[in-house]
């Protein structure tokens, strides 16, 4: 664990969290068992007991699922030491045929004593305050999305077609407000409008914050020289990172996003395969839904998209103009340089 703190009287504590309950155990430093116990979430005083049994000699760790964030922040105020471990690298190590809660819990506090359990990252409140923030964003936008498909299926419906391309802009709501529409398709249009319009005002006001963010943001402002990445992106890519100091080399970012290919080796044969879709899928998805601009703003990335669309297709070449822009981001901001289309932070082509 690499932890100087560590004694004699270091507590291991292994809990296997679902979302209405846990299953705590608790071992000492030779592996015997000091405690089993399932501590209720719904129950208050029960997790208060349980945070109040832990003091700065604990250990205790956590399997990155869902709901760990609450459960997680509750126990790090007692001054244990948390430790957030990868699920899945986790089950590669303790497989078993037989996993019952009371066996998840003890293996964790095995792993965790001999020190070979496989961490996730974990970023500080701020930056986890931040991802919500970005986050909510994004889900504001998507709902916006779903309410403007629904008025326009709904309007179909009536034979009707809106002749502006924002269904919920100003003009396109007079519009609607006078479309000849049968009574239930009325109370629908009327209905999702106003849905609408209270989306897009939140949205507008999120989007005002996180400019706010992006202003004080050193890292950020750099990130938005790039050719198609905008305030938001460029806080959500930051966001999602983190410290940037903690991937080695731009491959281990990349590998971070999902965005390597898979291997598969036998035989002395070695097949790569689909991109592994691991690690921080927000990051992936917001490297991949820059593609479009990317290659539409910057001569060397259209270049190097035309050059993979010709020999592998259109969708693996979005998927390596993704990837290339990894590269990009981590030179950037390891050397904290602005993107410069000749050279500064050059494209491979």
């Amino acid at each position: 664990m690499n932890d100087s703190n560590i004694t004699d009287h270091t507590v291991y504590v292994g809990v296997d969290l679902h979302k209405r309950y846990s299953t705590v155990v608790k071992k000492d430093h030779q592996g015997k068992l000091l405690e089993r116990r399932r501590v209720a979430h719904d129950v208050p005083e029960q997790l208060a007991r349980f945070v109040q049994s832990l003091d700065a000699n604990c250990r205790v760790a956590i399997e990155a699922t869902g709901n760990w964030y609450h459960f997680y922040e509750t126990v790090e105020s007692s001054g244990a030491r948390v430790v957030l471990c990868h699920p899945l690298k986790t089950r590669a190590i303790a497989s078993a045929r037989i996993m019952t809660d009371e066996i998840s819990a003890d293996v964790l506090a095995d792993l965790l004593r001999a020190d070979l359990l496989p961490r996730a990252y974990i970023p500080d409140r701020k930056t986890r305050d931040l991802r919500e923030l970005l986050r909510y964003r994004a889900a504001l936008v998507a709902m916006t999305t779903q309410v403007r498909c629904r008025l326009r299926a709904v309007l179909a419906k009536d034979g009707l077609d809106c002749p502006y391309t924002d269904i919920l802009s100003h003009a396109s709501r007079q519009f609607l407000a006078t479309a000849p529409l049968r009574d239930s398709y009325r109370l629908e249009v009327d209905g999702f409008i106003q849905i609408g319009r209270h989306l897009v005002a939140e949205t507008e006001r999120i989007q005002a914050l996180i400019d706010q963010q992006v202003q004080l943001n050193e890292q950020a402002r750099l990130l938005d020289t790039i050719p198609g990445v905008g305030p938001y992106t460029a806080l959500l890519i930051l966001a999602e990172i983190g410290d940037i100091n903690r991937f080695p080399t731009a491959g281990h970012l990349a590998s971070y996003a999902g965005l390597v290919p898979s291997v598969h080796s036998s035989g002395g044969h070695t097949r790569l395969g689909h991109i592994t879709k691991q690690g921080s899928k927000w990051l992936r998805w917001v490297l991949v839904e820059c593609w479009w601009k990317l290659i539409n703003k910057s001569l060397r990335f259209r270049r190097y998209y035309e050059r993979i669309s010709h020999r592998h297709g259109s969708k693996a070449a979005r998927v390596a103009v993704a990837r290339k822009l990894v590269h990009v981001i981590y030179r950037m901001l390891k050397e904290r340089v602005p993107f410069c289309e000749n050279g500064a932070v050059p494209v491979s082509s």
